[in-house]
């Protein structure tokens, strides 16, 4: 076969062309420490890594948000903790009122410090984030949770939670709203409370409480009633007799599963109601509590009154103490949950990583030896090209 000289000097310049590029290819792989330059080197190969390579960008945006709820439910921890030392305070400063070496001048300063521990209860609840959004709204991030009007304090947010997903299927909750927290609150202990008639005469006040059968137990309004200072009958709502019994100071009455105590005595005519317990918000506990302390003392039925509404009291503001704990525990829950998730979403991109290494990183043996074969191989090639394109039929004249 005739080759012409000019097909010879293009065929081999394409040669060396292929080997040139095969060897800067390899040069660049070296460079870079990637074996996968282009998705040409290895089309199933750069398709794995594109889908690990997003796989890794969702678990960074995972631990974004992480990092995002983390810092809200910090924020929140440290406003719960905040309102529990007030609460605790309201409750030494009710212990403290409640004491009958107390004067009414010397508790009218204490009312005057639960009036400052109130306002400082709303401002906690009225807390932002650091982004200025309300920690205790809701939904509604913009709008002040707690408002105080003549008519009590009202809640402005909603009840939802914003739940930010940390992980494959795995969201959790930045938050609480006031409604949970702070209005949710069940008063007397939680079943039933009890409260004392406004025309009581005597001395009785109502003592501990429990409820000991919750299977007896049945949800209605009970009246004690003293037809005499010694016998005591309960009726239920229906005004029919539940319950009939003698009566000594300091007794506990005890009937449909619940008992209480009634200490000091009773006159005769003297009621005490008994009612499932309804909701209360922490507010507007406090603020009760500050009107019992404001109770003026100028006999024992005053005395009695005194001793009935800060005993009423204190059994909300516990029934709070254990609300602002039991949120409190469930942020701590989530934090926990979190701390193990950003973990988990770790050691995943770490499998991810080493499995695109596993894909695209270089064996620099194998390639520098494959560099130094390409070199050889294009070194005699050009050689053969010089002395191909040196012969000449006038060199045989």
């Amino acid at each position: 076969m005739r080759v012409s000289t000019l097909g010879s000097f293009q065929n081999g310049l394409g040669l060396m062309q292929r080997l040139q590029s095969a060897l800067d290819h390899t040069q660049r792989q070296i460079s870079s420490g990637r074996r996968i330059l282009t998705p040409s080197d290895d089309p199933v190969a750069s398709a794995r890594a594109i889908g690990i390579r997003e796989s890794i960008a969702r678990l960074d945006q995972f631990d974004r948000n992480a990092n995002v709820a983390t810092n809200r439910l910090a924020q929140e921890e440290i406003a719960l903790q905040s309102a529990n030392n007030v609460l605790q305070r309201v409750r030494e400063l009710a212990l403290q009122a409640n004491n009958a070496t107390q004067s009414n001048e010397s508790r009218e300063q204490i009312a005057v410090e639960l009036d400052e521990l109130l306002d400082q209860l709303v401002q906690i609840a009225n807390q932002k984030d650091g982004n200025g959004a309300f920690l205790f709204s809701g939904n509604l991030e913009d709008t002040q949770p707690v408002s105080r009007t003549p008519f009590g304090f009202v809640y402005n947010g909603d009840q939802g939670q914003r739940f930010i997903q940390i992980g494959e299927g795995r969201q959790i909750a930045d938050g609480d709203s006031g409604a949970d927290v702070f209005f949710s609150i069940r008063d007397g202990n939680g079943t039933f409370r009890g409260s004392p008639d406004a025309g009581n005469t005597g001395s009785g006040t109502l003592g501990a409480n429990s409820l000991v059968d919750p299977s007896a137990w049945v949800a209605d309004q009970y009246t004690v009633t003293f037809s005499s200072p010694d016998v005591y009958e309960v009726r239920d709502g229906s005004a029919l007799v539940v319950s009939i019994g003698p009566f000594q100071p300091g007794d506990t009455i005890s009937f449909r599963g619940i008992e209480f105590a009634i200490d000091g005595q009773p006159d005769t005519g003297d009621e005490f109601l008994i009612e499932p317990s309804g909701n209360v918000d922490a507010f507007s506990a406090v603020e009760q509590l500050v009107s019992a302390v404001r109770t003026t003392v100028s006999d024992d039925a005053s005395r009695a009154a005194l001793t009935n509404g800060l005993n009423a009291g204190l059994q909300s503001i516990d029934q709070a103490i254990g609300r602002v704990l039991d949120v409190r525990t469930q942020v701590g829950s989530r934090l926990s949950a979190i701390e193990g998730q950003v973990d988990d979403n770790g050691a995943q991109i770490l499998n991810y990583r080493e499995t695109l290494a596993g894909l695209e990183d270089l064996d620099y043996a194998e390639a520098l030896s494959q560099l130094s074969l390409q070199a050889t191989t294009l070194e005699a090639a050009q050689q053969s090209f010089v002395r191909t394109q040196s012969l000449s039929l006038f060199n045989y004249l």
